[in-house]
């Protein structure tokens, strides 16, 4: 339960931080596809660990194989199934940990729900399990890409240092150049320093990734349940450390007039467009042909190597120092997860979209 994302397009995901391999079976995908191996590997990189110092020092290859479901470079429209073997797992780091429920983790909640928990690294709430995310948003955006559809997202904040204008004033290509996928060069380096600092002090930070996409059609989405924002919303809540979503204006939409915030519409070369975008590209839940964009907030990283107090499975109350190898701040290997889920969001609308009309 709980381990399948999407509708007509599904990915459902599987392994433990710490165990074998992680995976997925990819079920909907259309065939036909030339699946780019070296894009999805480029992707992978993206996510991976060791990048830098606010990184996991965790040395994982993370090479695909692929099961099932492709024949001479194409997708067959049949389940794609796939594996990335675990090759640097050190679950001895957490024997100390076996019978502790560490500090804003899954360890109480996983034991609360199944009676039994995974302590190697959180097993199955690890952030490790994005993998297959990753592997499933690459092949999805190549579908998208050859629909005109792209997906851009970067580090728009991190602790207190962020971004004072607007998306449309920078240039995104430039994220991936620095080490925490800032489009601001200046704001960059000041990110940087921080988490230097904040990992000399043996803590955590947490940030925003904000995310565009460019080219959506209008007309995708369902009307009420099934609202285009309230898909990306759940998708981008599934992903470890994420704690709050804002669509368009979002919350700075509270203090504006609706004379303010109104987004009028016009036509321009037989399209109609809108002269502002504070509804984020959707609007009664469909898309209207602007850019949807995004923010994605994310909690500090909870392992930290300070003391903190806490409970064993026995209620007794102990100090725990957590070792390990982890992120001072989850957000720059967060942008490639954060395109993954909403690729695979976006493909999912439309292919949903095509058994809405004929």
């Amino acid at each position: 339960m709980g381990n399948t994302f999407g509708h007509i397009l599904q990915l459902t995901t599987f392994g433990e931080s710490h165990g074998y391999a992680i995976g997925g079976v990819i079920d909907g995908y259309p065939a036909g596809i030339t699946i780019d191996m070296d894009f999805v590997r480029k992707e992978l990189s993206r996510r991976a660990t060791n990048q830098s110092t606010f990184s996991s020092a965790r040395k994982e290859v993370e090479n695909v194989t692929f099961l099932s479901g492709i024949f001479k470079g194409k997708s067959l429209g049949t389940p794609i199934a796939f594996v990335v073997q675990n090759e640097d797992a050190r679950p001895s780091d957490y024997e100390t940990l076996r019978d502790v429920y560490r500090p804003s983790h899954a360890d109480y909640t996983y034991m609360a729900k199944y009676g039994l928990r995974d302590h190697r690294g959180g097993g199955r709430a690890s952030a490790r399990e994005t993998i297959a995310r990753v592997v499933a948003g690459a092949l999805a955006k190549t579908v998208l890409l050859s629909q005109g559809i792209h997906i851009q997202a970067f580090t728009s904040q991190i602790g207190p240092i962020a971004l004072s204008k607007p998306y449309t004033d920078y240039d995104l290509s430039t994220a991936e150049s620095n080490d925490v996928r800032c489009p601001d060069r200046e704001l960059a380096t000041k990110m940087q320093d921080f988490l230097t600092q904040t990992r000399l002090a043996s803590d955590s930070a947490g940030g925003v990734v904000t995310c565009v996409i460019k080219g959506c059609p209008a007309g995708i989405g369902e009307p009420v349940f099934g609202k285009l924002e309230s898909v990306l919303a759940s998708a981008m809540l599934s992903i470890p450390a994420a704690k709050g979503f804002e669509l368009g204006g979002g919350f700075s939409l509270t203090n504006k007039y609706g004379s303010e915030a109104n987004d009028a519409f016009f036509e321009k070369n037989g399209q109609i467009c809108t002269r502002s975008n504070n509804s984020g590209g959707i609007q009664g839940g469909i898309s209207n042909g602007e850019d949807i964009y995004f923010n994605v907030a994310f909690k500090p990283i909870p392992t930290i190597a300070t003391p903190q107090e806490t409970v064993n499975m026995q209620g007794d109350n102990v100090i725990i120092e957590t070792k390990g190898r982890h992120d001072v701040c989850a957000v720059p290997r967060a942008v490639v997860i954060v395109e993954a889920m909403a690729a695979l969001s976006i493909l999912d609308a439309l292919l949903l979209q095509r058994t809405n009309r004929i």
